[in-house]
């Protein structure tokens, strides 16, 4: 299993349970998969840089997973249909 850093936004205009249930359905993948959840932070609300799909501020999640293969493409697959998901970006971290 490779080390993944994944950040995501998340609209704010969105319920806190609708939130809760988004973050919880994201880990739910890795850990139903045999992958590990190393951390995971919620970095709050903060003003994009720019607009995106008319938002103009976002919730910021770092989630940081030692993960196989098959959990990742099922992450990748499931965070691009969800709607309420502004951006994504994942990065695979390198062994030392």
């Amino acid at each position: 299993m490779r080390k993944y850093e994944i950040m995501y936004i998340v609209k704010t205009t969105l319920e806190k349970d609708n939130v809760k249930s988004i973050n919880d359905e994201f880990q739910k993948i890795f850990t139903s998969r045999k992958s590990k959840i190393v951390e995971f932070k919620d970095l709050g609300q903060k003003k994009l840089a720019y607009p995106i799909k008319k938002e103009i501020n976002g919730n910021y999640y770092l989630l940081t997973v030692e993960a196989n293969t098959e959990a990742l493409d099922e992450f990748k697959r499931k965070i691009s249909i969800n709607e309420n998901v502004i951006r994504h970006v994942i990065i695979r971290l390198d062994e030392e």
